[in-house]
């Protein structure tokens, strides 16, 4: 069944905030803490396909207790930023690539695809609908959060036949705004975050949540985020709980682990192994063993490490701490060749600096 056109409905919030309550909330919005007055939604049958995109007042979803995602997981999400430029426009960065990922995501957790201009297109027509929620200067941006999940009341194990997407949108504060913070990490050695044959390169909650536990671990020994090995050897470096791993080498090279079908694959990752080749760094995609990652910040091999994620751009890595050692990178600070790679980045996402590879999609013009 195809779906219907994309020519959504929009009911206005008559409780929407006053321009002085925006302004108090976009002055410091944090993340994750405030969300847009509008919200986009739509729902997918067997029989009509998607259908039904409308732009509604923010609020809570009505769910029955049988609903089939609280018993069954069954469901996805994505995260991407607007961002606002001088001039006045706003923007999207790679929209298109997050459609394509949460298509992945939606094969792997036997959903139905949501085509690449509903995706974009419920994007910008929330954009549109709370454009005054952008936030403006001091690199802040507007988190947009696309998800989908089995909205069938039913229980019995099987893909559900009514599914429901929304797209919801929350003002974000600089992640750095003194500048570049180096973190700890902690190593997990006992938890994992994926396995083969697994649901490790989809985008779905249950990836997070079997991670709760392990971060909590690193808490509690002053880490910000945990690293994940593979289940199979606890060997093979993955990923962070929500971010890609690289490693840059003495000799400007940077290696990063190769997508092994338990690593995500982020969009900002690739963003990055292209723009580090523009910068003149070779870029490896291959498999790293944590003994590398140990022996190559003792002996000088890796002078860098970052982690790369949506929220954070780029996150340097001070040390990788586990029961009994610590491996520290550089010097403590953020490295050189890290702050390069995440200025080209953050620049090119609001428009300080040509965006050679055609990523930015306009949502507002000037």
């Amino acid at each position: 069944m195809t779906s219907k056109q994309f020519t959504p409905t929009v009911e206005l919030n008559p409780h929407s905030r006053t321009p002085d309550e925006l302004d108090v909330i976009l002055a410091n919005p944090g993340f994750g803490n405030f969300f847009t007055d509008h919200m986009f939604l739509a729902k997918w049958t067997p029989d009509e396909g998607w259908a039904y995109p409308r732009i509604v007042p923010y609020g809570p979803l009505t769910l029955d207790p049988a609903t089939a995602v609280l018993h069954y997981a069954q469901e996805i999400f994505e995260g991407l930023k607007a961002y606002a430029h001088e001039d006045g426009s706003v923007w999207l960065f790679r929209p298109e690539a997050n459609a394509e990922r949460m298509q992945r995501s939606s094969q792997r957790l036997a959903l139905p695809e949501l085509p690449t201009d509903w995706f974009v297109g419920s994007i910008k027509a929330l954009i549109e609908a709370d454009l005054a929620w952008v936030p403006r200067g001091d690199e802040k941006s507007l988190y947009i959060r696309p998800f989908m999940f089995a909205s069938e009341r039913f229980l019995g194990v099987r893909p559900s036949q009514h599914v429901t997407y929304g797209v919801i949108a929350s003002p974000a504060a600089a992640y750095f705004p003194q500048g570049l913070k180096p973190v700890s990490i902690w190593l997990s050695t006992e938890y994992a975050r994926a396995g083969a044959g697994g649901t490790g390169a989809a985008k779905c909650g249950g990836n997070y949540a079997s991670s709760l536990l392990p971060q909590q671990e690193a808490t509690a020994h002053g880490c910000a985020q945990v690293a994940f090995l593979d289940s199979s050897e606890q060997r093979w470096v993955e990923e962070l709980g929500g971010m890609n791993l690289f490693f840059v080498q003495s000799d400007g090279s940077i290696v990063t682990p190769s997508l092994s079908g338990s690593i995500l694959e982020g969009i900002t990752r690739d963003s990055i192994i292209t723009l580090a080749g523009d910068l003149g760094h070779e870029v490896v995609e291959r498999r790293v063993s944590i003994d590398e990652w140990r022996s190559g910040t003792a002996d000088g091999t890796i002078t860098e490490v970052f982690a790369c994620g949506t929220a954070a751009v780029v996150t340097p890595i001070a040390s990788l701490k586990w029961d009994g050692g610590e491996a520290v990178s550089g010097d403590g600070e953020a490295g050189k060749i890290t702050t390069e790679i995440r200025s080209a980045l953050v620049d090119i996402q609001y428009g300080r600096a040509t965006d050679r590879h055609g990523w930015m999609r306009p949502v507002q013009p000037a």
